[in-house]
C-alpha cells in the first residue's frame, strides 16, 4: 500500500506541473491589439499585458541609437513614442509614413518598448496600373 500511495503522489505532482506550465505559457503568450487612442482609456492592470498596437511612422522619427530604435507611430492625430529593442533586424518596408504595427508592453513612462516590429508600405503593394491597347 505504501509503494501505491508513493506512486499516486509522484503522478499528482506530475500532472499539477504540467497543468501550472500550461496554464503560465497560455496567459503570459496572450497578447491584445489595441489603436493609439485607445491606451488612454485602458485600466493600469490592462496596460500591463503585452499588446500590439498599429499606426503609421512619423516623418523624421527614426532615430537609430545603440542597442534600441525610436521611432514615433501616429494614428487619428494621436501618437506613441516607441522604443524598439528586440533583436531582429528591422523590415525593409519600415520607413517614414509606413504602417507599423509594434507587440510588446507600454512603459510607466508611456513610451512603447516593442520587441517586434512589422511594417508593410502600402504603396508598394498597390496594383500597378495598366495600359489598354487597342487591337486592329
Amino acid at each position: 500500500m505504501n509503494t501505491k500511495l508513493k506512486f499516486g503522489a509522484g503522478v499528482v505532482i506530475i500532472i499539477g506541473t504540467l497543468i501550472a506550465l500550461g496554464w503560465i505559457g497560455v496567459s503570459q503568450s496572450k497578447t491584445y491589439y489595441h489603436t493609439i487612442s485607445e491606451l488612454a482609456s485602458l485600466k493600469q492592470s490592462d496596460l500591463r499585458q503585452r499588446m500590439r498596437v498599429s499606426g503609421n511612422v512619423a516623418p523624421g522619427s527614426i532615430q537609430h541609437l545603440p542597442g534600441r530604435v525610436d521611432f514615433l507611430l501616429i494614428e487619428e492625430n494621436k501618437s506613441l513614442p516607441v522604443s524598439y529593442t528586440g533583436t531582429d533586424p528591422l523590415p525593409d518596408t519600415f520607413k517614414d509614413d509606413a504602417q507599423a504595427l509594434v507587440e510588446g508592453r507600454l512603459g510607466s513612462d508611456g513610451k512603447f518598448v516593442a520587441e517586434q516590429v512589422q511594417a508593410k508600405c502600402a504603396s508598394k503593394y498597390e496594383v500597378a496600373p495598366t495600359v489598354k491597347t487597342t487591337s486592329n
